[in-house]
């Protein structure tokens, strides 16, 4: 599990460095203005893929594939997480 003091790897000291930096070279007035610009382009890709996977998904029903192999994959996957869990809680807890 990811701590709350690194996300994605890069620890809260980096990323106010980062926003320091950011704010330096754009002033405080262009700041609001990127930020929605890199939103509305986030959003963006992620309808981009989310309307890519539908037209995947819905060719492949439309052809009969049986696209709910990714849910039982996924359940599968989960019960592992959890069985590690219970095997390393205890060492997790001692350290």
């Amino acid at each position: 599990m990811i701590s709350m003091t690194h996300f994605l790897f890069i620890s809260f000291a980096e990323i106010g460095f980062i926003l320091f930096i950011v704010l330096m070279v754009f002033g405080a007035d262009k700041v609001p203005e990127i930020a929605r610009g890199l939103g509305k382009g986030m959003r963006q890709i992620k309808d981009a893929t989310d309307d890519i996977k539908n037209e995947i998904t819905k060719s492949a029903k439309d052809r009969g594939i049986d696209v709910d192999i990714t849910q039982d994959v996924q359940k599968e996957i989960d019960k592992v997480k959890e069985d590690i869990d219970e095997i390393t809680g205890p060492i997790k807890r001692q350290f």
